[in-house]
């Protein structure tokens, strides 16, 4: 057992939140019970989830995506109130981690993408949240059918699907605005959540192959991650709880 702030202090430490220029406040979001046992985690802290921890009697939630955001309204109103009245009431704890979680070298969502999809030689770019790494002599359209058995998703994918893919580029969730960037490393293909209405063009102009695997299918595993590295050291309980998303 081990205290909320206690657990926020090791894992400011190791992710080092104030690294980041990110678009959430990361750590505890909503303060609950003081000591922690049980801790439920998922990729998003919406009602669903929510509602499971609070049925599993769970002491702390953490997530990739908390409920705070500095583009959405300063109003606690509707399905937030909602959520923060359900979290309140069952004294639950919640944290987030969202850019830190991203990035981490060990537990993190980028490198756990890359253990998951069999990426070798996976190496952070400097001053940039992108990744890069190796696949085996792959096509396009076997690596694609590699990531919808290991994603449990078929990834839409932009390129000659039988084009040999060796080095590739990647960075989950929602960083289509970095594919430029990695055309200028010189990749095969890039590897993302999403995609906007410019990439297909993108892809044809300049020969490099672009798949959006699910911005949800691509962050499951960092808080997973961070989480069972929670419960080892700290003699703590941990359940990953899958919410379905189809983005």
């Amino acid at each position: 057992m081990i205290s909320n702030y206690e657990i926020q202090k090791y894992c400011n430490e190791i992710l080092l939140p104030e690294k980041f220029d990110d678009y959430c406040p990361n750590g505890l979001q909503v303060e609950g019970v003081e000591n922690v046992k049980r801790i439920i985690s998922g990729v998003s802290a919406n009602q669903d989830l929510i509602d499971i921890a609070v049925k599993k009697k769970a002491d702390a939630i953490f997530v990739h995506h908390g409920i705070f955001w500095k583009n959405e309204p300063m109003i606690i109103a509707g399905y937030q109130s909602q959520r923060i009245k359900r979290i309140l009431a069952s004294n639950i704890n919640l944290f987030a981690y969202h850019l830190p979680l991203d990035d981490h070298k060990e537990l993190g969502n980028n490198i756990q993408l890359a253990r998951t999809l069999g990426i070798s030689n996976p190496e952070p770019i400097p001053n940039s949240l992108i990744w890069t790494g190796e696949i085996d002599a792959n096509t396009l359209d076997e690596f694609s059918l590699l990531v919808e058995k290991k994603l449990g998703r078929s990834p839409q994918v932009f390129g000659n699907l039988k084009s040999r893919i060796k080095k590739v580029a990647w960075c989950t969730g929602g960083a289509q605005k970095y594919f430029h960037d990695a055309i200028n490393l010189g990749v095969d293909l890039f590897i993302t959540g999403e995609i906007s209405e410019q990439i297909p063009a993108m892809v044809k102009e300049s020969g490099v192959s672009y798949m959006a695997a699910g911005h949800h299918a691509t962050e499951r595993y960092g808080v997973q991650a961070l989480c069972q590295f929670l419960a080892e050291k700290f003699n703590l309980e941990h359940e990953y709880v899958e919410i379905p998303n189809d983005v």
